[in-house]
This record gives C-alpha cells, structure tokens and sequence, in this order.
C-alpha cells in the first residue's frame, strides 16, 4: 500500500495539485487522500479509475505494476482452441502414417512438419 500511496502523491505533487482539489475530482474527502497517499488505507476500485482517467495514466501504473503511465504493453499469443487441438492431433497421426519409422531422415522431416503445423495454428 505505501507503494500505491506514493505513487498517488508523486501524479497529485506533479500536477501541482492539493489533496483538496484532488478530493473535489474523485469525489472523497480531503482526509481520505491523506490517507491514500500515506498508505493507511487503498481506495476502492472506482477512485482507481478516476485517478487514472484524470491523470490519464494506467491502472498498472497506479497499482505499480508498471514505471510506465501508458501501462503494460503485452503481446497478446492466444491459447490453442480445443478445435485446433483436435486438428493437431489428428495431423500429428497422420504425419507418423506417412514416413517410414526406421529412417533417421524421417525423424527429422515429421519433427519440421509438425514444427510447422503448429505455427500455422498460432
């Protein structure tokens, strides 16, 4: 909590703001940004949001999960659907039915196959 509490008053301190006028935009009492800020309480999610929307930085960045105020960017990599499990599986069979097991040269080709299969489900 004293995290986030430093965080709030490092975006309130560098706005130039007062706890007073901060209290007036999220709608609490002076006394709770006091507290906010101390570290004695947390606000609620919605006094999150509007801290966020005011100083137009991110809830990762409130919750100090982030340095950034834009927030985390992620590189969003889907599971695999159970649809697209089911179609790997069967193309893992099939594959095995095509090339002959005793062949080292096999080995290798079903493993670039399937390599390949599976970046054409991503």
């Amino acid at each position: 909590m004293e995290q986030i509490g430093k965080r709030l008053r490092e975006l309130r301190e560098g706005s130039r703001l007062t706890q007073t006028q901060v209290a007036e935009v999220v709608g609490v009492q002076q006394s709770r940004i006091n507290r906010y800020e101390s570290g004695k309480s947390t606000p609620p999610p919605e006094v999150f949001v509007k801290y966020a929307d005011f100083f137009d930085v991110s809830m990762d960045y409130l919750y100090c999960r982030t340095d950034k105020p834009q927030g985390r960017l992620y590189n969003f990599q889907p599971k695999v659907t159970a649809a697209q499990a089911i179609k790997h599986k069967d193309m893992k069979q099939f594959v095995e039915m095509c090339f002959d097991p005793k062949s080292p040269v096999s080995k290798r080709m079903k493993e670039t196959l399937l390599e390949l299969w599976k970046e054409q489900l991503k």
